[in-house]
């Protein structure tokens, strides 16, 4: 699950294919530079950075072994990979440097090429290289004139990624429902931050949305373009939002998918989510009420809740899934977060999927022998293994080295118990602390949107991730933007993944022409 998830909770966790190793141990060294920028200045290419905005970059085949089935499809679509050398610390270019992996997906119709397109799928921390081929799919013919570049973001992938070596795959649980969970969590959440410090302390203070903003504008300059075209979901939309405010002039079309509002952007991301997720959550116990035959959860909304709140109630005292060699054991910090997993998404395969998560933690909290599906077992490890401890690493360094997370323990446990009374699923997993609070400083203050762009701006009224009145807020924070509004769907991410022909009808229009829609356009959920 990602802390902002279009990724998982949105879809399943990933498995990177590529081999992780320490960071420490991939970074090249370069010779010394003079005059490096101040931390906070949008990099000049003559203050010792043209050399990273001017490097030659060399392609060639994105398959790194046989085994490498996503190199090995971006190969068959016709995408070449290349690795962008960046520094480590912008404020010294002449230091240690970082290889950031992109790919590149050329324009077929050069006639009317349009220019480059960046892609990133949120996150924070998901990899985006294999992105291209989907994306020139939905854009349709509009497709053909943009060169279109997947970027796993550094730290992330195939990018000098970092690994805390957790014995989880990800920061996100639950306080669970005494004090005594509360605590367990204060010393775990501890633990994970200092795994991190032990294993990668040189580099953490350089992860950041910032940095990574630098990163595309060195990735723009070593392509040769004067100006960036940008794709981004969720918080894909604010590495967007901020590199429009760092690099003012050098990009093009911005399409902002699933937004977050900047000025609520922090390390508890779903904090003043939970009303919008309950509803989610009513909404699907609804849908399952008309399926009883199927999951035995209810036939009510009401009676599907009630089993819910059973659910929650038993896992306090611990609940086991699995039989054989692979058992899982899991409590009250972990089936809130099972149970958000399943919420970014109202299609009827999402539904049903969470329909099946449900169905197997009723029965474990029968003390019934459960065997999960293919999808739970993957879910599970994610949350109780370090299986792709890399994801959950760099994700949690990100949103630590973006902005200052409260420091003393009782301020969260002061708001979960103030949360608990009106959200008392919800609110001890989104006001939980997390490693941030254990973390050290950022080294930059977040970014300010203080200029407008010409961006459009992609919601659904009932987004579980990204509530709707965060792209309202960036809609109004973006002077010279337009909100394209998707009425009566709870989904996280819209173009190109849900299907509604009039969102990606009005986003292919505005990448093919560049001109924004005269008002904010709304569409309909097809019944």
């Amino acid at each position: 699950m990602d802390e902002h998830p279009r990724r998982a909770p949105r879809k399943a966790p990933r498995r990177r294919t590529a081999a992780f190793g320490a960071v420490a141990a991939a970074l090249a060294l370069a010779a010394p530079a003079a005059n490096a920028p101040a931390a906070n200045a949008a990099p000049d290419p003559g203050g010792g950075l043209g050399r990273y905005y001017h490097q030659r970059l060399h392609w060639g085949s994105c398959a790194k072994g046989p085994g490498d089935e996503q190199g090995r499809e971006l190969d068959e679509a016709g995408a070449r990979c290349a690795g962008v050398t960046v520094p480590l610390d912008y404020a010294e270019p002449g230091g240690q440097t970082l290889r950031v992996a992109i790919s590149r997906l050329k324009a077929s119709d050069q006639r009317h090429r349009i220019g480059t397109l960046l892609l990133n799928n949120g996150g924070p921390g998901g990899p985006t290289l294999d992105a291209p081929p989907a994306i020139r799919k939905a854009m349709k013919e509009t497709g053909a004139r943009y060169d279109l570049i997947g970027m796993d973001p550094r730290f992330v992938g195939r990018s000098t990624p970092l690994d805390c070596g957790w014995p989880v795959s990800t920061a996100v649980s639950s306080a669970g429902r005494s004090r005594a969970g509360f605590d367990r969590q204060v010393a775990r959440q501890r633990d994970l931050a200092d795994r991190c410090r032990a294993t990668n302390a040189a580099v953490l203070p350089h992860v950041s949305t910032r940095n990574t903003a630098r990163d595309m504008d060195v990735i723009r300059g070593a392509l040769g373009e004067e100006k960036l075209s940008y794709l981004g979901y969720s918080y894909g939309t604010y590495l967007g939002t901020v590199y429009t405010q760092m690099f003012p002039g050098r990009y093009d079309r911005v399409v902002l998918d699933g937004a977050l509002d900047p000025a609520r952007y922090q390390p508890r991301i779903l904090r003043g989510a939970e009303p919008e997720n309950e509803r989610a959550l009513a909404d699907w116990a609804a849908w399952a009420a008309r399926r009883h035959g199927t999951y035995g959860l209810g036939r009510t909304r009401a009676q599907v809740l009630a089993t819910v709140d059973r659910i929650v109630a038993k896992s306090a005292r611990g609940l086991t899934l699995g039989t054989g060699a692979e058992v899982f054991r899991i409590d009250a910090s972990h089936v809130p977060f099972l149970l958000v997993e399943g919420l970014a998404d109202d299609s009827g395969a999402a539904r049903a999927a969470l329909g099946e998560t449900v169905s197997a933690l009723a029965g474990a909290a029968a003390g019934r022998p459960v065997r999960p599906s293919e999808r739970l077992a993957a879910l599970l490890r994610y949350a109780t293994t370090g299986v792709d401890s890399a994801a959950g690493s760099a994700q949690t360094a990100i949103l630590c080295g973006d902005v200052a997370a409260p420091r003393d323990p009782e301020s969260y446990w002061r708001d979960i118990q103030r949360a608990r009374a009106r959200h008392p699923l919800l609110g001890p997993l989104t006001r939980n602390i997390s490693p941030c609070a254990f973390w050290d400083r950022p080294r930059e203050r977040p970014t300010r949107v203080l200029r407008g762009a010409p961006a459009l701006i992609v919601a659904a009224t009932g987004d579980p991730r990204a509530p709707y009145k965060g792209s309202v807020a960036l809609r109004h924070r973006l002077p010279g933007s337009r909100l394209l509004t998707l009425k009566g769907a709870g989904r996280h991410g819209l173009y190109a993944e849900y299907g509604n022909t009039c969102v990606d009808d009005h986003v292919n229009a505005y990448l093919a022409t560049g001109e924004l829609p005269a008002k904010d356009p709304v569409c309909v959920k097809r019944p």
